[in-house]
């Protein structure tokens, strides 16, 4: 019988299965991670974060000494990167005393990010720049076909505007949209929204790799930086997801997202 030690956690309802791991050598293969995120059978969760010393990793080549972050999809898939879940990684291991300066540098996928614990719960984080891309391209949903905006997030997103809240609610996204294959070989988290203003938006996503989530913080500053670049400005942005509220800084130096990061629970679970 094996046992594995674990925390669970959420940012806005994004939630998570956390495990500690710092020399990289527990069994969280696709099946294990498949089980931990099952919402019957296992714990439940969006996706899997693993903490490993980054000199752990082979595909690291940056500095050694801090925690990179490990971040599996729900049905087991790797991902680059997880905004929400960066959150929740900082504040599980600032609960565990496993980090003590500021800013907290952590390794992942998309390269070295930094988090910022503030008043109120919440985390601030870096997520390096936001790429838009000038080319449009589509996203084809429920039969209806509607222009898409690509965003690099150190993720890849397609963003798709629309008109009002009424069609944002009315979208069934526990089917996944389809898209170009020729651009997103790797496939892609599809976000839509409405702008409510310039810098108030609403957001619904369907997750590559995991469904309609409650939240997604990369895709949150997706539309964000999709929207500055229709409205052309730089500044704050509020959105709104079924999870609760983020605000996200489109600065020269880069993009930052802040948001509350909680951890709820710790346990055992018997892998089988």
């Amino acid at each position: 019988m094996t046992t594995l030690n674990f925390a669970k956690g959420h940012g806005t309802r994004n939630d998570f299965v956390i495990v500690l791991d710092r020399e990289g050598i527990l069994p969280v293969g696709p099946d294990v991670v498949r089980f931990l995120c099952d919402r019957r059978a296992g714990i439940g969760g969006d996706g899997l974060l693993r903490a490993v010393r980054a000199s752990h990793m082979p595909e690291w080549s940056g500095r050694p000494d801090v925690w990179f972050m490990d971040y599996r999809n729900a049905d087991g898939s790797l991902a680059e990167m997880c905004g929400n879940g960066l959150r929740v990684f900082v504040r599980f291991l600032l609960e565990e005393g496993l980090v003590d300066q500021t800013p907290i540098q952590i390794a992942t996928r998309a390269g070295l990010m930094e988090a910022w614990p503030l008043d109120g719960g919440l985390i601030r984080i870096s997520l390096g720049h936001a790429e838009v891309a000038e080319t449009p391209t589509w996203v084809r949903h429920a039969g209806i076909e509607y222009p898409a905006t690509t965003v690099d997030v150190g993720n890849p997103h397609a963003v798709v505007e629309l008109a009002d809240l009424d069609a944002l609610r009315a979208l069934d996204l526990g089917v996944a949209p389809i898209f170009d294959p020729q651009i997103y070989p790797q496939g892609v988290n599809v976000e839509f929204y409405v702008a409510r203003g310039d810098r108030d938006l609403q957001m619904r996503v369907h997750e590559r790799g995991v469904g309609e989530t409650e939240s997604c913080g990369t895709g949150i500053v997706a539309v964000a930086a999709a929207q500055a670049a229709h409205a052309g400005f730089r500044g704050g942005v509020d959105v709104h997801v079924p999870g609760g509220d983020l605000r996200v800084d489109l600065a020269e130096d880069g993009v930052f997202l802040t948001g509350p990061a909680v951890v709820v629970a710790h346990g055992t679970v018997v892998l089988p």
